[in-house]
């Protein structure tokens, strides 16, 4: 995890902003426009101990030399999600194209060492929760968890049950008047894919392509989806990103996102990246942010820890957030979500 100091801050900002290779003198211009105090010589000093960091990358020599900004300046930059998105999405400086080079560079730990004492803290008290807990009490935070996290995890797709209507359709199979089939049909497949990831905790230590397919099998079931990896081209509404269309890259890029999240150091943040990773590369058809937030419970589960049920996230700043990673590659917005919620779900609910 790299902490980034108010300089580096506004050069990663120019970067993003400028979205091309540089040489120092174009950063030093840019600093100038934005009213910084700064010298050429200051600057260059900035961007060398920027690539020692492994912010920037640097090509060439002398008067040659560009600069730009690697994955980890990426997912480390520091974005304003709710500002940039105020931007049309074709006036945006994003990126359009999938980055290869992301999945498979991404830092092996997401979270300052501050940030994993508190997640840590928050699974401290999960777990003194649960310890002695009761078959009947953990019956009910199970039906609790379920139905709050099937209410909101639909809601974010635009579902209109409310969590009334989801709790009479879970507890007592009462489908909502009003509502479209499609819309039922999507919250008893949380509750299908949730009941199958708390069963089947071993299965889920990490993951890998035959669970992926199968909770999305769960999750699309009766929603007239094909299964399997997407053949066919997909847009992101309101996003200037385009995912990959090739189903040989979308299977290989899978296949990436599977052997770094067995990398990554700490639990919190193989489920986070596990989340992100799936939505953004969009492997099928239709149900991928479904499917990323129950691989997510997946493996926080079978290691232990807390599942989220995403009940007091906003779903306008979770999709801001999600867009935000899509386009600028940054994780920032999204890992404050992700503390919220495990420290809001660690601290409400007792399910062993």
């Amino acid at each position: 995890m790299i902490k980034f100091d108010q300089k580096e801050k506004k050069i990663i900002d120019i970067f993003l902003r400028i979205n091309k290779e540089m040489q120092s003198s174009d950063v030093y211009q840019e600093m100038i426009k934005l009213g910084e105090e700064t010298s050429q010589v200051t600057i260059k000093r900035a961007l060398s101990k920027m690539v020692e960091r492994d912010a920037l990358v640097m090509k060439g020599k002398g008067r040659s030399t560009v600069y730009k900004l690697s994955v980890k300046g990426r997912v480390f930059a520091e974005v304003n999600a709710q500002e940039y998105l105020l931007i049309e999405p074709d006036k945006r400086v994003g990126l359009k194209n999938y980055n290869f080079d992301l999945l498979s560079l991404f830092p092996l730990e997401v979270f300052l060492k501050e940030e994993l004492e508190e997640l840590d803290e928050a699974t401290l008290e999960y777990k003194k929760k649960i310890k002695d807990i009761s078959s009947v009490i953990e019956k009910k935070e199970l039906e609790r968890l379920v139905i709050e996290l099937s209410w909101k995890s639909s809601k974010i797709e635009g579902n209109t049950y409310t969590l009334l209507d989801t709790e009479k359709l879970i507890l007592k199979n009462q489908p909502a008047e009003g509502k479209t089939k499609q819309e039922t049909q999507m919250i008893l497949n949380h509750k299908d894919a949730f009941d199958f990831i708390y069963n089947n905790k071993k299965f889920f230590k990490t993951m890998t392509r035959e669970n992926l397919e199968e909770l999305h099998k769960i999750l699309v079931k009766g929603l007239e989806v094909d299964l399997g990896m997407r053949k066919s081209p997909i847009g992101i509404s309101g996003s200037v990103y385009r995912p990959l269309d090739n189903v040989y890259q979308i299977s290989e890029a899978i296949e990436v996102l599977i052997k770094r999240i067995e990398q990554m150091e700490s639990i919190y943040a193989k489920s986070m990246i596990a989340l992100l990773g799936i939505s953004y590369i969009q492997p099928f058809e239709d149900g991928n942010k479904r499917v990323s937030r129950i691989m997510a419970n997946a493996l926080l589960m079978a290691n232990g820890l807390a599942p989220l049920s995403y009940r007091s996230v906003d779903e306008k700043e979770y999709k801001e957030a999600v867009l935000t990673f899509y386009e600028l590659n940054s994780i920032v917005p999204f890992k404050k979500i992700f503390i919220e919620q495990y420290d809001f779900s660690a601290r409400n609910y007792a399910i062993k």
